[in-house]
């Protein structure tokens, strides 16, 4: 099993818990971090900086299309973020968690 992390980004809190709990109710995931973060970045032209709450979704890598979908059926933004990353290292007993609940 390989296992990635799913990264997202939404502007409300409630988007975030929706999407982590969408997630995790549906066996696609077996946890979703959720933090508070500051964002600068180009948008059509303008600078914009913005208060945003990423998460990172713990997952098995077969699981990424589905969770792709998801994100998008549950997000406001035009253009999510929407990236997965591989984890490279991590302890068996981890990588069984995460298999176990997926």
């Amino acid at each position: 099993m390989k296992a990635i992390i799913v990264q997202t980004t939404v502007n409300e809190s409630k988007d975030a818990k929706k999407i982590a709990r969408t997630l995790i109710e549906e066996n696609l995931c077996a946890c979703v971090q959720i933090q508070k973060i500051d964002s600068v970045y180009e948008w059509k032209g303008d600078l914009c900086e913005d208060e945003e709450y990423i998460l990172n979704i713990k997952t098995k890598k077969s699981n990424y299309k589905q969770i792709k979908r998801k994100i998008k059926e549950n997000h406001s933004y035009d253009l999510p973020e929407i990236i997965a990353i591989e984890i490279v290292d991590a302890s068996k007993e981890y990588l069984k968690w995460i298999d176990e609940n997926c």
